[in-house]
């Protein structure tokens, strides 16, 4: 039997080795600590990771789905759709340009978007300007059926893939990495420290399309452009003999400070040398949490597995039936915590917030309802070894069987 857990694990957490610790130090001492070399480094070694041409990095995985829909002119007027499981920042970015949010139903075993409960929405509210799938956990939501169904109504795709760094999902014989926008219009990600690749906070944007990338660095930095080429005032720009002024910028439009410094991409950076080495240890530790769950079942079960996908997990998420096992969540975790095993819920429906509830009234959304009652992420983190897998495992096996 394994042994009981001699330190506490959360459900997830940074790792950072002294190579970390000097990569921050040496911009520390530096004479830049913003605006400097280390974005666009650390946006060319994103991009070749995720086989895009261009990576817009920024402060947030929030400002990279608010950046988003700025750059995709979302506004006052327009409706997004948004799976409701989900972090607060998806459904909050399209409120932040003016937009009204259209809450879409997922699937209660994957907690993902599909094509069925997309059209679903759009029947009931009306027709949209966007869709917002989820990648939640580290899943893929199908995103080529999703995209099918996104052009037949004149949808733009962005894809949340602030869980998804390193999953890849097929499409016919093709293998598609997430962020490689082949089924979107922009991919966003994040760096907080529990996902895959630490920033401390960070995120990016993903495209194909080079105008695309010069709109969010623009939006990024106040709305700024010092490209001598995109002045609309060349009189301004310039003296009298016709030298370009060497302070000169324009603002043709209003942006925000979504920058992300130079501490952090150095940081990012060195964790993205690291990136693999990250991605087969999560990939090992959700083998042995599935082999070892198979025991738990079916009152314990992984979420249900997408077809096509290599997910590397930034969650693992069970799903238990507690009213089976006679026990509340909150009694589960309560007794999980006391053995040094931490645990959170991957989320509160979104459209059950006091805020949308009072701008939408109640919405009935029997999956979401059915994946939030059910849902449990246990500890996942590359820190983590095999071994303390297996006593998670067995804690979690005594303190449901109590």
């Amino acid at each position: 039997m394994p042994a009981a857990l001699k330190r506490f694990l959360p459900y997830g957490r940074q790792s950072i080795d002294d190579g970390d610790i000097a990569a921050v130090v040496d911009v520390l001492r530096g004479d830049l600590l913003t605006t400097g070399p280390m974005a666009a480094r650390f946006e060319e070694a994103f991009a070749r990771t995720v086989d895009v041409p261009y990576a817009v990095v920024c402060s947030s995985g929030t400002a990279a789905l608010h950046l988003a829909a700025l750059a995709l002119d979302i506004g006052a007027g327009d409706r997004v759709v948004v799976p409701t499981i989900t972090f607060l920042a998806t459904a909050n970015a399209a409120r932040l340009t003016g937009a009204e949010v259209v809450f879409a139903d997922v699937d209660p075993d994957t907690g993902l978007l599909t094509p069925e409960t997309l059209e679903a929405a759009l029947r009931k509210n009306g027709e949209a300007k966007a869709v917002f799938p989820v990648h939640l956990a580290g899943q893929t939501a199908p995103m080529p059926e999703i995209a099918r169904a996104a052009r037949r109504h004149g949808l733009k795709v962005v894809e949340d893939a602030c869980h998804a760094l390193g999953t890849t999902y097929q499409n016919g014989n093709e293998t598609v990495k997430v962020g490689t926008t082949a089924h979107s219009d922009l991919a966003c990600f994040s760096f907080h420290p529990v996902k895959t690749i630490a920033m401390g906070e960070g995120g990016a944007v993903t495209s194909r399309d080079p105008a695309a990338a010069q709109r969010l660095a623009r939006l990024r930095n106040h709305g700024m452009d010092r490209r001598a080429d995109a002045f609309e005032y060349g009189a301004d720009a310039h003296d009298l003999s016709g030298q370009l002024n060497p302070w000169y910028y324009e603002m043709p439009e209003v942006g925000l400070n979504y920058r992300a410094s130079d501490i952090h991409c150095a940081l990012g950076l060195r964790q993205l040398s690291k990136f693999e080495q990250f991605a087969a240890k999560r990939r090992a530790l959700t083998t042995r949490y599935d082999e070892l769950l198979k025991s738990l079942a079916p009152a314990v079960r992984p979420l249900c597995k997408m077809p096509g996908c290599d997910p590397v997990l930034h969650l693992y998420v069970v799903l238990i039936d507690f009213a089976a096992v006679g026990k509340s969540r909150a009694t589960v975790m309560n007794a999980l915590k006391q053995r040094n095993v931490g645990t959170q819920v991957h989320y509160v429906p979104v459209h059950r917030q006091p805020y949308y509830r009072k701008r939408y009234g109640d919405i009935d959304l029997p999956g979401a309802r059915s994946y939030y009652e059910r849902c449990l992420s246990l500890p996942l983190f590359p820190g983590m070894e095999l071994e303390e897998v297996d006593s998670v495992v067995d804690t979690l096996k005594t303190v449901l069987a109590k």
